[in-house]
């Protein structure tokens, strides 16, 4: 009876069908939230005092499947299966729902049923709770200056009318939970939303990140456990992280860290820029992470460290290139010295596609009398390509110093996969760029720009800027852990792998990070 009703219940492959939302609000397989749960501590699922909350429900997987294992975790405790639903559903288990759609699902997925009060709900819940233990509740934005206090959201974007979603989750404004439920929750376990789009009309990549504010936001309920799955571009960059992932980074009670360089590992079919990982932060640990990388190329490293290292602001997710960086040991500096921030001359990207927008710019295809040469991209996303043209020297307004000299220009946005970038732009005097490049340099001398040039084509240069990439967008940072040389010479691989004494095997792991040219 027992047996026959647990496999009426649940069916583990309905929720491997489903389609996701979006990028931005993928389900999670079966497979993958079982992952997640297993790093759990087990013996919690035999504790009747136990409680679960999935703050950003979409599918109700995570509840199912850990509904799943109450039910065989507390057989003995609760032999009735009838009074053990009762008591996992009523006492245990907790959602609270991104859309109305996904709270729907979810208590079908959980309860077997979206009605949790009616005779077809794996457990009758009271009249007085028609939503059960999973909650949506659609509520609005609270804006100022534009913007939601809460998640950063866009007035533009988001302020809409009752037939779309507002996308303004419970979770991360202004809900207490714990009044809300009424209790404390042992652990929290999600997959949150990943991005809002800022309305700015710009590209998926550039949108908000919001998964970082439902787990700042979890940290907060201070439960015994967290563990959600997000994007890893925090550990490597992304727009308006710096100050979640100094704090992660600096916390010790990350116990377990799944590091995937592609996120179609765990998502099949689906795309997120710079890969996916989860996490288990434990409350009462304090020590290293263990972190598992899963590279593209199949291989997984391990290794036991503090998530913050004395080589990069980030996260050094492959462990492979650990002794690389501790025989260089930066004694010369770092590369990123010799790189500007973005927008190096003042210019914005959009010089060639809007010059009306760049008033005083004067752009001409042909010089003039006080112009400059200027290197730009013309075109959208997909059939964007470079481009020259002049411009007036006065609308130009940083790093006048360098116009005069010799310098490179590197693009700010490539692939994630790649690891030979595009071809660098060699700028004489009299040349400038918009924001689409960053100036490296200047030098005095055209024999140093093109020993600097000879040095960027070296395959210790590209796979060390691709382990301190890891993301489509290029800043200074990024080039945090490739060592500066002196560059009254060139150089060649051989001579960099003499300099630092690598070994072969080193050597053999950067020769074999490198494809072919396209």
């Amino acid at each position: 009876m027992e047996n026959s009703l647990f496999h009426n219940v649940y069916n583990p492959d309905v929720l491997s069908c489903i389609a996701n939302l979006s990028n931005d609000e993928v389900f999670t397989p079966p497979e993958l939230a079982n992952k997640i749960i297993d790093m759990l501590p087990q013996e919690l699922f035999e504790n009747p005092d136990t409680t679960f909350l999935d703050p950003c429900c979409k599918s109700g997987v995570f509840l199912r499947e850990i509904a799943k294992r109450l039910i065989k975790g507390l057989e003995h405790q609760i032999p009735d299966l009838e009074k053990r639903l009762e008591h996992i559903f009523s006492r245990q288990l907790f959602g609270i729902a991104i859309t109305e759609l996904t709270s729907l699902l979810s208590r079908r997925s959980v309860y077997c049923s979206k009605f949790p009060s009616s005779p077809w709900s794996a457990y009758q819940f009271p009249e007085d709770k028609p939503q059960g233990n999973i909650i949506y509740q659609r509520i609005k934005h609270t804006w100022k200056d534009g913007k939601c206090v809460y998640c950063g959201a866009s007035k533009s974007e988001y302020d809409r009318g009752a037939e779309l979603e507002t996308h303004a989750y419970q979770f991360i404004h202004n809900l207490d939970v714990n009044k809300v439920f009424n209790m404390k929750f042992d652990v929290i376990i999600g997959n949150p939303p990943y991005q809002l789009s800022d309305g700015s009309g710009a590209s998926t990549d550039a949108a908000s990140p919001i998964y970082d504010r439902f787990i700042m936001q979890a940290m907060k309920l201070n439960p015994r456990y967290l563990s959600m799955i997000v994007p890893s571009k925090w550990m490597v960059g992304g727009r308006g992280l710096a100050t979640f992932r100094e704090q992660m980074i600096n916390d010790k009670r990350l116990r377990l860290l799944y590091d995937y360089e592609d996120a179609n590992t765990c998502f099949p079919g689906v795309h997120i820029d710079g890969g996916v990982s989860y996490f288990l932060w434990d409350r009462d640990y304090s020590g290293k992470t263990e972190h598992f990388f899963y590279s593209k190329d199949g291989t997984i490293s391990k290794c036991f460290h503090y998530l913050k290292n004395q080589y990069f602001d980030y996260v050094i997710r492959d462990s492979r290139i650990v002794t690389i960086l501790e025989k260089i040991g930066f004694a010369d500096g770092r590369f990123s010295e010799i790189v500007s921030t973005t927008k190096p001359y003042g210019i914005r990207k959009y010089l060639f596609n809007q010059p009306e927008r760049c008033i005083g710019s004067n752009l001409s295809d042909n010089p003039f009398i006080n112009s400059v040469k200027i290197h730009g991209v013309k075109g959208i996303k997909g059939g964007a390509r470079r481009k020259t043209g002049y411009i007036s020297r006065n609308y130009v307004t940083s790093n006048i110093d360098t116009i005069n000299l010799y310098k490179l220009f590197f693009t700010t946005s490539y692939s994630t996969d790649a690891i030979n970038p595009p071809e660098v732009i060699v700028a004489g005097p009299n040349e400038v760029c918009t924001e689409t490049f960053l100036l490296i340099g200047a030098f005095k001398t055209k024999e140093e720009q093109l020993n600097c040039l000879s040095y960027i084509n070296t395959k210790l240069f590209k796979v060390l800027l691709y382990f301190g990439k890891g993301t489509m967008q290029v800043n200074r940072s990024v080039f945090g852990l490739v060592p500066l040389q002196d560059f009254e010479k060139s150089w060649t691989d051989e001579e960099l792998y003499k300099k630092y004494g690598l070994d072969k095997a080193e050597m053999d792991f950067i020769e074999s990070m490198i494809k072919p040219m396209e």
